[in-house]
């Protein structure tokens, strides 16, 4: 690239940096700084067990919340990448339906569903299946159904994107050569569409990281995530400590995310990727 073009990213570099950088500087101020430089905010959350429990907690449901999504998400979008052209919009506005309405509105769609009122309640006496209300809400499954619900929208865009960049000619080749429909996508298809989920594990996992309103909703006492400690850590004024844990929630984000993308490169694209 010459320097001409690089000159054109000075601007969002610039950008980016002051809307990220920035606000991190001052976060970082905060957990250093109580008043005087000190690490005794990250000495209590490293040394204090249940802060390690709730942090672990949001890897695990993270990362679950986005391979949940990535399973489901992936063969929808080979489903629509599979409809003749003038389906695809359709069924893309469909998905694409309720990223229109807040995250807030959605959990609270889930809270009338899932309730001993709720539409899967009544659906499942009316069968037979129950004789009583079920506890559905308030617990762990309506955390990650509604996380899943909310995310998957995301997953499918992102998978169908890098799954419409692939030439049909090159399955079609290797039908012609004697691969049969299961081996011609799982040798030429499913490899070059990998960038796309990885991508799309990604995204769904850094959005999972910090969610606050789903478990705070949906979830029971034992759900809670690192984002919902520091929103109560804000409330209660204790803007060191809360910045302690921002920092360690960015931090191990940025590091598995980094960590997950070496992999993928390494293990997982297809030769297409390596030569680009």
């Amino acid at each position: 690239m010459s320097i001409g073009p690089r000159l054109t990213l000075v601007p969002a570099v610039a950008l980016a940096l002051l809307l990220f950088a920035v606000p991190v500087a001052f976060v970082l101020r905060e957990a250093l700084f109580a008043p005087d430089l000190s690490l005794a905010h990250f000495e209590r959350f490293f040394t204090r067990g249940v802060y390690i429990a709730v942090f672990e907690k949001t890897l695990a449901v993270s990362a679950a919340v986005s391979t949940i999504c990535l399973l489901a998400g992936y063969p929808m979008a080979l489903f629509i990448v599979t409809r003749p052209p003038r389906w695809r919009p359709l069924l893309l506005f469909l998905v694409l339906v309720p990223l229109w309405m807040s995250i807030l509105v959605r959990t609270y769609a889930w809270m009338v569903v899932l309730g001993r009122e709720g539409i899967v309640n009544n659906l499942l006496q009316w069968l037979g299946l129950t004789d009583a209300p079920a506890t559905l809400l308030f617990t762990t499954g309506a955390v990650y159904v509604a996380m899943v619900q909310i995310l998957l929208p995301i997953m499918v865009v992102t998978c169908y994107s890098a799954m419409t960049e692939i030439d049909p000619g090159l399955v079609r080749a290797a039908r012609v050569f004697g691969a049969g429909p299961f081996r011609a996508f799982r040798e030429v298809f499913l490899p070059l569409s990998l960038e796309g989920a990885v991508t799309g594990w990604s995204v769904t996992f850094i959005l999972s990281m910090g969610f606050f309103i789903v478990p705070a909703l949906v979830g029971g006492r034992k759900d809670m995530l690192l984002g919902n400690m520091i929103v109560n850590q804000v409330g209660q004024g204790n803007w060191g400590f809360a910045a302690v844990m921002a920092i360690v929630l960015l931090a191990s984000t940025v590091a598995l995310l980094g960590l997950v993308r070496l992999v993928a490169s390494r293990f997982l694209y297809s030769p297409r990727e390596e030569q680009a």
